[in-house]
C-alpha cells in the first residue's frame, strides 16, 4: 500500500522574449504538471501559439495525407533519424518536395483508377446491349425517330406492338431479366417510356461508338487489360516510395508534433505584453532541482517560486482556488507493482489522497489466479508465456496481461508442487487406481521421494481431494475475511488522513467492528450447526461477543449511513461466501483434469488396474488427446481463474476504499520513437 508522490506548487515567472527558450527548458524538465490558465483570473490572458506552429501545422497536415496514401502508419517499422537531421530535412523543403514526388505518382494511379471505372462502366453497359443485333451507331443519329434502350424485368414484347411505325428489339429471360431497345417516332417517345415502365424499365446510356457491340466489348477488354498493367506499374512505384520515405514521413510526423505541442503551451498559460506566468506542480522532491535547472539555462530572465506542498487533508484542497484543487497524481510504487497499476486504472485513477490499491493487486490477484489453477503442469506454461510477454512487447495491454500470467504461474507452480502435488491433474504420488487416482508415481512406473506429495495425499499416498473440500471451502473464506479486513482497513487510513481520526472512526471504524462482529458470530453459529458445539464456553463466548460488537458496529456505522448499515449486514456475509469461487474453481479445474486423464489413459488407452502401455496406435491417438484436453483446461483456467480473480480485487477488495477520480500526473516532456537525439543535442537539451 502506498500514497502518490508528494506534490508541490511552484509558480514560474519568465520574460517573453525568451519564452521559445523557457518551453524547451520546460519540457527537459520532464516534471512540470502545467496547470492550465483561466481567462480572467487576472489581468494576463492565455497567449497565442509560437509563429513557427502555423508552417508546422501546414507541414504535419501534408505529411499524414501522405503517410495515408501511401500505406504508412504507427506500426509500420522504421529506421530511427537523429533529431539534427529530420529537422534539417523539414526545414530544407523536404516535406513540400517529397510530396510533389508522391503527388506526381498518386495522381497517374487517380487517373487511371477512374479511367479503369469508367471503362469498366462502358463494358458493363455493352454486356448489356450485346444480346440485341443492333450497331452501335444505330442508336443515335436521328432527326424524327426516338431512341429507348434499357433492362426489363418482365417482357414488354407484346405491348410494345400497338406503337404505330415502331420497331422493338426485346431480349428476355425469365431469370437474369432482359433489355430492350425500342426505336419510335419523336411524338411516340412518352407513350413508349409510359408502357415500358409498366414492365421494371431501366434506361441505360449508350456508349459511343461503331460497328457491332461485340467488337466494342473486346475493344473494352483490352482497353481494360492495358490500364491494369498500368496501374500494376504505378502501384509499384507507389511500394518504392512507400519504402523511400516512410522513415522520412514517421520521423517528421513525430518531429512536427512535437513542434506543435510545443508551440501551443502558450495556449496554457497566462502571457502578460513583456512576460508570462505559469503555474504547475512537480514532485516535492523534485522542485529543487527543477528550479535549478531552469535558472541555470535562463539566468535571470525566469524566476521560480515555491507556493505550498499539497497536503493529504481535503481541507487544503477546499480551500484552495478552484484550478488548484485538484493535485495530480503520481504513482509512487515499485517496479513490480507499477505494472499493476494498469488493472488499478481500469477502474479509474487514485486520489492524491488516497491509498493506489496497485500494491495490494500485486500480491492479491496472482495468488488467487495461482490458487485457482494450483497445478505445476499448467504453471509452466503461464511462466513461460508471462515471461516473453514482458520481454519483448511494450503495449500496456499486453504487458499486463503477460505480468498476471507471469507471477500467477509461479503462485500455481508453488500451490500445485507444495500444496496440491499435481501436475496436469494427476498427483505425483499414490497408487495406480482408476478412474480417481491416476498418478504420475504409477503411470511412470517409478518411486519419487515423499516430498512430492505436497498436503492433499495421504500416508497411503491415495487423494484426500475430496475429503479436503471442506477444508479448501474454509481456506478460501478464511482468504476472503482477510482480504476484507485489508480493504476496510485501507478505507479508515484514507479517511484518517483527509480528515481525521473522528471521520474515520464513524465512517469506516463501525465497518470493521460490524464486520469484526459478523464473523465471530458466524463462526460460532457454525461450530454449532457443523460440529455441534454446545453453546456453552468458547462457544457462548465468541456468539456473545460478535452479536455485541455486530451491535455496536451497525450503531455507529448508522450515525452515518443510516438504516443502510442494517440491510448490509447480509451483504457482508455475501461478500465473505464469494470468496469460495477460489476452491470451486480449481476444483471445477481439477475435476475437468481428472476427467480427461481417465477418458485418455482409462478408456482410449485401456490402463485399468495395472499399468499396460497399448500398441503405437492407441499411444498416438491418447497422446494428442491428451495435449488437446489439457490444452483446453488450461485456456479455461486463464478465462476463469484471471476473470474471478480480477473481480475479487474490483468488486469485493477496492470497494471498501478506493474511490478514484484523481487526475494522471502528465508532465512536459518528449517521447521519442522514430527520433534520437545525438549524444551532443542530449547534452545541450541537459
Amino acid at each position: 500500500m502506498s500514497l502518490p508522490e508528494s506534490m508541490s506548487r511552484i509558480v514560474v515567472v519568465g520574460t517573453k522574449s525568451r519564452m521559445e527558450e523557457a518551453i524547451e527548458a520546460f519540457y527537459s524538465a520532464k516534471a512540470l504538471h502545467l496547470i492550465d490558465h483561466t481567462t480572467g483570473t487576472d489581468d494576463m490572458s492565455i497567449g497565442a501559439p509560437l509563429p513557427t506552429n502555423s508552417k508546422a501545422s501546414e507541414r504535419l497536415l501534408k505529411v499524414r495525407a501522405m503517410e495515408k496514401e501511401l500505406g504508412v502508419g504507427k506500426t509500420t517499422e522504421t529506421a530511427r533519424v537523429s533529431v539534427e537531421e529530420i529537422r534539417d530535412q523539414i526545414s530544407s523543403g523536404s516535406v513540400e518536395s517529397t510530396e510533389a514526388e508522391i503527388l506526381k505518382v498518386l495522381d497517374a494511379r487517380n487517373d487511371l483508377n477512374q479511367r479503369i471505372t469508367e471503362l469498366n462502366a462502358k463494358k458493363k453497359s455493352l454486356e448489356i446491349l450485346a444480346t440485341i443485333p443492333v450497331d452501335l451507331e444505330l442508336y443515335s443519329g436521328y432527326k424524327s425517330l426516338a431512341v429507348i434502350v434499357g433492362t426489363v424485368k418482365e417482357d414488354p414484347s407484346e405491348a410494345l406492338k400497338s406503337l404505330a411505325d415502331s420497331e422493338a428489339f426485346v431480349s428476355f429471360k425469365k431469370k437474369a431479366g432482359g433489355v430492350a431497345a425500342v426505336f419510335v417516332k419523336t411524338e411516340d417517345k412518352d407513350r413508349a417510356a409510359s408502357i415500358l415502365s409498366e414492365y421494371g424499365f431501366t434506361e441505360i446510356a449508350v456508349p459511343e461508338g461503331k460497328g457491332p457491340v461485340s467488337e466494342a466489348l473486346l475493344l473494352a477488354d483490352e482497353g481494360l487489360a492495358d490500364l491494369y498493367a498500368k496501374l500494376e506499374s504505378v502501384e509499384k512505384e507507389v511500394e518504392a516510395l512507400r519504402m523511400k520515405h516512410k522513415t522520412f514521413l514517421r520521423a517528421s510526423d513525430e518531429e512536427l508534433s512535437i513542434e506543435i505541442e510545443k508551440g501551443e503551451v502558450p495556449l496554457r498559460i497566462a502571457v502578460g505584453e513583456y512576460s508570462y506566468i505559469m503555474d504547475s506542480w512537480v514532485p516535492t522532491n523534485k522542485f529543487q532541482s527543477v528550479a535549478a535547472e531552469l535558472e541555470s539555462r535562463l539566468g535571470n530572465d525566469i524566476h521560480v517560486e515555491f507556493e505550498e506542498t499539497r497536503g493529504r487533508n481535503l481541507h487544503e484542497e477546499e480551500e484552495a482556488e478552484e484550478r488548484f484543487k485538484k493535485v495530480p497524481t503520481k504513482s509512487n510504487n515499485g517496479v513490480i507493482a507499477k505494472e499493476f497499476e494498469y488493472a488499478t486504472s481500469l477502474v479509474s485513477t487514485p486520489k492524491y489522497q488516497e491509498i493506489d490499491p496497485s500494491v495490494l493487486i500485486m500480491f492479491f490477484l496472482p495468488l488467487f489466479f495461482g490458487f485457482m489453477i494450483g497445478d505445476c503442469g499448467y504453471a509452466i506454461p503461464f511462466i513461460i508465456l508471462g515471461a516473453y510477454g514482458l520481454k519483448v512487447t511494450h503495449h500496456k495491454d499486453w504487458r499486463a496481461i503477460a505480468t498476471v500470467l507471469f507471477f500467477g504461474g509461479i503462485w500455481a507452480f508453488m500451490f500445485g508442487f507444495f500444496f496440491f502435488g499435481e501436475a496436469l491433474g494427476m498427483h505425483f504420488i499414490g497408487h495406480w487406481e482408476p478412474p480417481l487416482n491416476i498418478t504420475w508415481e504409477g503411470l511412470l512406473g517409478i518411486h519419487l521421494p515423499e516430498w512430492f506429495s505436497g498436503i492433499m495425499i495421504d500416508d497411503h499416498g491415495i487423494s484426500k481431494l475430496g475429503i479436503h473440500v471442506g477444508m479448501l471451502l474454509k481456506l478460501s473464506v478464511y482468504v476472503g475475511i482477510v482480504h476484507l479486513l485489508i480493504g476496510y482497513v485501507c478505507g479508515y487510513l484514507n479517511i484518517r488522513r483527509q480528515h481525521d481520526n473522528k471521520h474515520a472512526f464513524m465512517e469506516k471504524g463501525g465497518w470493521i467492528i460490524m464486520f469484526t462482529g459478523m464473523v465471530v458470530f458466524c463462526y460460532s453459529l457454525t461450530q454449532m450447526l457443523f460440529d455441534s458445539a454446545p453453546l456453552e464456553g468458547m462457544v457462548m463466548y465468541l456468539l456473545a461477543a460478535g452479536l455485541v460488537m455486530t451491535v455496536v458496529g451497525v450503531v455507529i456505522t448508522s450515525r452515518v449511513e443510516g438504516i443502510m448499515a442494517i440491510l448490509e449486514l447480509p451483504g457482508i456475509v455475501g461478500n465473505i461466501l464469494s470468496y469460495t469461487r477460489l476452491a470451486a474453481i480449481g476444483m471445477s479445474k481439477a475435476g475437468m483434469a481428472m476427467a480427461f486423464n481417465y477418458i485418455v489413459f482409462g478408456m482410449i488407452m485401456g490402463m485399468g488396474e495395472t499399468v499396460v502401455w497399448p500398441g503405437i496406435g492407441f499411444l498416438v491417438i491418447g497422446l494428442l488427446l491428451f495435449a488437446f484436453l489439457h490444452l483446453v483446461v488450461w485456456t479455461l483456467g486463464i478465462l476463469s481463474a484471471g476473470l474471478h480473480a480480477l473481480r475479487l480485487q474490483f468488486v469485493e477488495l477496492m470497494t471498501k476504499f478506493f474511490e478514484g477520480g484523481g487526475i494522471r500526473y502528465e508532465p512536459l516532456k518528449v517521447k521519442r520513437v522514430k527520433t534520437i537525439l545525438t549524444q551532443a543535442k542530449a547534452d545541450k537539451e541537459v
